[in-house]
């Protein structure tokens, strides 16, 4: 009697292991459709770090040195991805009119601004990297040669979109 029971049980956990799940969701062009990706308030030095790497694995394929994480520059791409959330526009200009170059003065930095790389989206900080990888103009940010530091941060609203900022400096 004990065997029989112990078959049932078996095959009942192991047929509803086969049990269908649910489809993805399909956009109009076919592709899942994304999530949302939420960025954990623990996950802040994570997100960073692992800018950091992927930003100087691409510098050395490109043949340019590292870039180090700079507590200045992180703080000016801080204020301005708050900034372009406020004003709902993804653009290098605060909304007091200042510049780059003006925010990163502002923290302190002793360095030179370099460049600024900015994005409107719902996308991780990799794909992100990727699409700014894929246009010459912030490519060029990102390999520059002259680069020692490097500040990166963002800004998510509630609904998921984040608002990202890179911003080297040497």
């Amino acid at each position: 009697m004990f065997r029989p029971v112990v078959i049932i049980m078996f095959l009942s956990a192991f047929l509803s292991a086969c049990a269908p799940t649910t489809p993805a969701q399909l956009g109009p062009d076919g592709l899942p459709l994304p999530k949302v990706y939420r960025i954990a308030k623990t996950g802040k030095g994570k997100i960073q770090f692992r800018m950091l790497d992927s930003v100087n694995t691409l510098r050395q394929a490109a043949g340019a040195g590292p870039v180090a994480l700079n507590a200045a520059l992180n703080a000016a791409a801080a204020t301005h991805s708050r900034d372009m959330a406020n004003q709902n526009r993804a653009w290098h200009f605060g909304s007091d009119g200042s510049s780059p170059i003006d925010r990163v003065v502002r923290t302190g930095y002793a360095g030179q601004t370099l460049g600024e790389t900015i994005s409107e989206t719902y996308e991780t900080e990799l794909q992100t990297l990727a699409a700014w990888m894929d246009q010459s103009d912030t490519r060029a940010v990102i390999l520059d040669s002259n680069a020692r530091d490097l500040g990166f941060s963002w800004f998510q609203e509630a609904n998921g979109k984040i608002w990202w900022t890179l911003i080297t400096g040497g």
